[in-house]
């Protein structure tokens, strides 16, 4: 008899922590060893509760704008909650970013830095950052080229900002594995613990290589409205 439990929210976030225990027990790797990020961008907060109300708290959102004018009401309810920026960020969008968000996964060029070491600076708060990496090499896509990692993780070293790890965006329709793999291994070669990598096609995979954190969005949320 098929199953008729409905596609709920929830019913979806119980699925992702399968399929998560499943990659890391492949990996021989503590499920207490990936975040999972539920990507919430375009979604209003009738479509976050019910995640909420499942007891997960960790969000991503791509635009400082919309976060700034949905997240403040819910974080009023669930004080716990934790928000990360996984888009792209406008150097001068950096303190409206730096007092909303907990996280920050596109510091990508000098410029932000400055602007985020000047916010950090004046708000009286340290935010933790992942380097994005373009790890594909796409002129269309933000993240520093790889060439300039070094550089950039010494220039946030002595902007005393907190960079935990890296974070990359695969080229589409092609095999994530090889750059997944290769974001491993600028991590360790810079010894840095943390890889925000793998979203809902993929994430399986990235656990497998060492991500630490995953960034799913339709895979909770269901498919977005078409138009």
């Amino acid at each position: 008899m098929p199953d008729a439990t409905p596609e709920t929210p929830a019913r979806r976030l119980t699925d992702i922590h399968a399929e998560m225990a499943k990659a890391c027990k492949i990996a021989k790797r503590s499920t207490d060893d990936v975040a999972l990020i539920a990507v919430s961008k375009t979604r209003d907060a009738d479509e976050i509760r019910p995640l909420l109300n499942a007891g997960h708290r960790m969000f991503g959102e791509n635009r400082v704008q919309e976060a700034a004018s949905k997240w403040p009401d819910l974080r009023s309810t669930y004080p716990d909650i934790q928000l990360h920026l996984i888009g792209q960020l406008q150097s001068n969008k950096a303190e409206e970013a730096v007092e909303l968000f907990d996280c920050i996964h596109s510091l990508d060029r000098m410029s932000l830095l400055s602007a985020l070491s000047r916010a950090m600076t004046k708000a009286g708060k340290q935010v933790p950052c992942f380097i994005q990496v373009n790890i594909g090499e796409e002129e269309q896509k933000g993240g520093c080229a790889i060439a300039e990692l070094p550089e950039l993780l010494e220039a946030a070293k002595a902007a005393h900002i907190a960079v935990v790890g890296l974070m990359c965006i695969p080229p589409a329709d092609v095999e994530a594995a090889p750059y997944f793999a290769l974001l491993a291994e600028l991590a360790a070669r810079h010894g840095l613990s943390q890889l925000s990598m793998g979203m809902s096609d993929d994430f399986p995979t990235a656990i497998q290589l060492g991500a630490t954190h995953i960034r799913v969005g339709t895979a909770l949320f269901g498919p977005r409205p078409a138009g």
